[in-house]
């Protein structure tokens, strides 16, 4: 009976420490919240940077001749000389004498290097002193037979004696043959021991030195190959790499421009020599030489050339006018009677104020705000504001 009696409000649930914990819990909730509505806040901004950029090509500023603007196609290549040999020697031995450097000119079968060959002249010594020997030999022997000769027909010898005579006087002369041809062979292997320059030209590079051992054929680390390479400086050519899909606009003797890397401002009319009935399958090219009617010292093996070749007779005043900063026209703006061109700076768009000349069919003269080499924005379009950002493709 006494449990009906009592007081059940002391079985009420404390919510007092739930209450506590809110505050922690809130906390924790902001926070994920916060993080949360960063992260979007990170990504929606990165979307719109990169969306709003625009993809963009760029060109670079050149010289060029007015002729070249009209050719109906430029290749790049190198001079190359048609005529240009690694010489070495014919014997091995150590190089005890090389007489050019770099730039020399030397001439037909003039003596460029020795090699040790001390041991041969002795060996030539030793064969005269044997020839004279032998000449002895068969002069002896020859008057022995011309004398058994005449008494045999005499009747004052026997037979068996003149042929004995006549036997060695065969043989003395036999000797004397024998003796000549090893002079001969060691004639041959002295003057191996020399190295002659096979053609008219200028050294190009000197790979021994004197005291290095030489060889036709380099057999080892130690042992060099070449001496000097040289070319015939009468023979240059430029090689020029054309695409497969453009060779059909080269014929043969076709008037062409050629201008040199190093020296821009000087251009020589040149013609097409040879297309090689061959292509490159990893360039997709066919390689085309290209000669010069006229050049100076200034042109000289292994440097990069530009080829422009054209589909009419070269105009020689045209070509000997000074080059020209062109650029495409399709990458020049103009606004309010200025032009104006974009570059890239810090990944956007810049603009600034150029100055044309005159105009070359896709190419435009600019007399000032550019310079040989500046790269710019390509195929301007409305796109291309100025602070814009900008992606380069290829």
């Amino acid at each position: 009976m006494e449990t009906r009696n009592a007081d059940l409000s002391s079985l009420r649930i404390d919510r007092s420490n739930k209450e506590d914990l809110n505050p922690g819990r809130k906390k924790l909730f902001v926070g994920i919240v916060i993080i949360f509505i960063l992260l979007v806040a990170i990504y929606l901004i990165y979307n719109f940077v990169f969306s709003s950029s625009v993809s963009v090509k760029l060109t670079t500023a050149v010289l060029q001749k007015p002729g070249q603007t009209a050719s109906s196609l430029t290749a790049s290549g190198y001079v190359v000389a048609q005529r240009k040999a690694s010489i070495a020697s014919k014997g091995t031995g150590r190089l005890v004498y090389l007489g050019v450097v770099e730039g020399d000119k030397v001439k037909k079968n003039q003596v460029i290097g020795q090699i040790e060959n001390d041991d041969i002249k002795a060996q030539l010594e030793e064969a005269k002193a044997n020839l004279k020997l032998n000449e002895a030999d068969l002069i002896n022997a020859e008057n022995v037979y011309l004398r058994e000769k005449e008494l045999l027909a005499k009747g004052l010898t026997s037979k068996q004696i003149f042929d004995q005579a006549e036997a060695n006087y065969k043989r003395s002369l036999a000797a004397v043959e024998l003796a000549k041809a090893r002079i001969k062979q060691i004639e041959v292997a002295l003057e191996n021991t020399f190295i002659r320059a096979p053609f008219d030209g200028t050294v190009l590079t000197k790979n021994a030195e004197v005291g290095e051992v030489v060889a036709p054929l380099g057999a080892g680390t130690n042992i060099r190959g070449a001496v000097v390479t040289i070319a015939d400086m009468n023979s240059l050519l430029v090689e020029a790499d054309v695409s497969e899909s453009n060779i059909e606009r080269i014929l043969v003797n076709q008037d062409c421009e050629i201008i040199l890397d190093a020296y821009p401002e000087k251009s020589y009319q040149g013609f097409v020599f040879k297309i090689v009935p061959t292509a490159d399958r990893s360039k997709a090219t066919v390689m085309v030489k290209v000669g010069f009617k006229e050049y100076d010292s200034r042109v000289l093996p292994e440097m990069s050339a530009k080829v422009s070749f054209f589909t009419e007779p070269v105009d020689t005043s045209i070509i000997n006018q000074k080059p020209l900063l062109v650029i495409p026209v399709n990458s020049i703006c103009q606004e309010n009677g200025k032009y104006f061109i974009f570059k890239v700076v810090e990944g956007s768009a810049r603009k600034f104020e150029v100055t044309i000349g005159q105009r070359f069919d896709t190419y435009v003269e600019i007399l000032s705000g550019l310079r040989s080499g500046d790269q710019i924005i390509d195929s301007l379009t409305d796109k291309v504001q100025d602070g814009i950002k900008v992606k380069i493709s290829d």
